[in-house]
Formats: structure tokens, C-alpha cells, sequence
């Protein structure tokens, strides 16, 4: 394993790397969004790899379990930060995906309204989970996703992205549960 960026120059560099590797589409999924691509992220082996490991540094100290992800993009992060850290993972799925029994919230979107699951044995009073997404606009699918955490005896510890949209408030919607985002952009 390579050791992340240590000074702070080397992650400045880090940070200006990984966010060059982030296509912008303006107009997606609608009118007036500016949507942050991360596959073009993810299809560079080594920018990926930088985000994953600068993303476990910001909670190689936190007291935690599980990490909780809400599809579909949020499952990369998760997944490789589950694998870095050794703790569960937890998916949180779109209605009817998962096999057995679920718990579910509604909420709204900046473009809509959606549903989330959770299968009802993924949580346990002894879960401390981090709920890790791509991208913090609104904030309502992560609050959601919190809501189920705890709904089932959980604790949520924190939130993690790789992307936040600051002039969207988002953060405001996650107090009082600390958000950590590896890069912070206008939104």
C-alpha cells in the first residue's frame, strides 16, 4: 500500500488532482444543475486511489462500525473504504432492491422526492456507522439515510463525501453529527 499525501503541500496537490479528474455537467439531471461527474474519477486508478486513502484518513480515528452508503454512487466509496478499513458495510437501497426486511423513509431531493431502504437486521443498538456518499447538496439523501441508522437502534457517528456543495447548506441539514468532505466546491 502507498502512504496518502503527508504535508500539507503534498495534499493540497492531492486535493487539486483528484478534483481535475471530476468532469462538471451543467443541465444534469436538470435545468439549472451542475452535476459533478465522478466517473471520470474512478476510471483514474491512481486519482481514485488518492480520494479513497485521503477519505480513510479522515476517519482512520473515529469510533465506528459500519459504514451505511445510499445507492448507487456512494457504493464506490463505501465499498473501497469498508475494504481499507476493515468495518461493515451497509448498503442503503431505491425501493424493492433488497431481499429481506426493510425499513424505509421518504424524502426530498434538490430535483424530487425518493424512497431509501435498509434491511431491518443491517443495525444494532452496538452501531456506531458513518453514513459515506459521493456528494452533499441538500443533504436530504444522507439525513435520510441517518434517519434509518437510528430508526433501527443505531448511532450515526458522522457523515462522509467526497464532494460538498457549500452554498447549498447541506452540512446545516446533518447537525448536530459532524460532516467530513474531502473536497468542498460552490453549488
Amino acid at each position: 500500500m502507498r502512504p496518502s499525501p503527508g504535508t500539507q503541500a503534498e495534499k493540497e496537490m492531492a486535493l487539486e488532482e483528484i478534483e481535475s479528474h471530476i468532469r462538471r455537467v451543467p443541465d444534469f439531471p436538470s435545468k439549472g444543475i451542475l452535476f459533478y461527474d465522478i466517473t471520470t474519477l474512478v476510471k483514474n486508478a491512481e486519482a481514485f486511489r488518492k480520494s479513497v486513502d485521503m477519505m480513510a484518513e479522515m476517519l482512520a480515528d473515529k469510533e465506528i462500525t459500519s459504514l451505511a452508503s445510499p445507492e448507487s454512487r456512494g457504493f464506490i466509496f463505501a465499498s473501497a473504504l469498508s475494504y481499507k478499513l476493515g468495518k461493515e458495510l451497509i448498503l442503503v437501497r431505491k425501493p424493492g432492491k433488497l431481499p429481506s426486511d426493510t425499513a424505509s423513509v421518504s424524502y426530498d431531493l434538490e430535483y424530487g422526492k425518493d424512497v431509501l431502504e435498509i434491511h431491518k437486521d443491517a443495525i444494532n443498538g452496538k452501531s456506531k456507522v458513518v453514513i459515506v456518499d459521493d456528494l452533499l447538496a441538500t443533504g436530504g439523501t444522507a439525513r435520510s439515510a441517518g434517519e434509518l441508522v437510528e430508526e433501527l437502534g443505531g448511532r450515526v457517528s458522522g457523515y462522509l463525501f467526497l464532494i460538498e456543495l457549500t452554498g447549498l447548506e447541506g452540512a446545516k441539514a446533518l447537525s448536530p453529527h459532524p460532516v467530513w468532505s474531502l473536497l468542498k466546491m460552490p453549488g
